[in-house]
């Protein structure tokens, strides 16, 4: 895996071993912030990081913030690691917990990116339909979800896009002003 773009662009990343998380493709990653375009001074949030690619990717184009969670306890040590080998510094904040643990205990965390690539074993609707709760204004949601099967329906946004990458569907939302 490596990042595409920015100033860390071409840097290779550490991937976890084994499949309980689910890997976000280097084309797909490339596709969605080619999509969402300057994400100069966002904030992010990389639910179910996996490697903390998409995170990492975020903070490479620009971005000023990122917490990146993930609960498989290999996983985030590789989220770690590779925020530690790319020098990010404080910008990068890896947690190790359950996304529905880290909602419920991080009331006051606002964002203006959250992306969410969840296993596809195990993919949380529950959880997912929580997630535009924690979207600044206007902010985006990023879903990858299984081709294969209907997306959750949430409430509080508006779709923008959908990018198809082999088994995954990405959709792309906007917040809206009322929630």
């Amino acid at each position: 895996m490596r990042i595409i773009a920015g100033r860390m662009g071409g840097l290779q990343i550490a991937a976890p071993k084994g499949h309980r998380t689910h890997p976000m493709s280097d084309k797909a990653r490339g596709g969605i912030f080619n999509v969402l375009g300057d994400i100069e001074g966002f904030s992010v949030l990389d639910a179910f990081a996996g490697s903390g690619a998409v995170g990492l990717e975020a903070l490479s184009r620009g971005a000023k913030a990122v917490t990146a969670v993930e609960q498989d306890r290999q996983a985030h040590e590789v989220v770690v690691a590779n925020a530690r080998a790319l020098g990010v510094g404080r910008a990068f904040r890896a947690v190790h917990a359950s996304v529905a643990g880290w909602l419920s205990t991080s009331a006051n965390d606002l964002f203006d990116l959250i992306v969410a690539d969840p296993p596809y074993d195990r993919l949380q609707e529950t959880t997912i339909v929580q997630l535009p709760s924690r979207l600044k204004d206007h902010g985006l949601f990023v879903l990858s979800w299984p081709t294969h099967q209907d997306k959750p329906r949430i409430d509080g946004v508006s779709l923008l896009r959908t990018l198809v990458y082999g088994d995954a569907t990405i959709y792309i939302f906007r917040r809206n002003q009322n929630i």
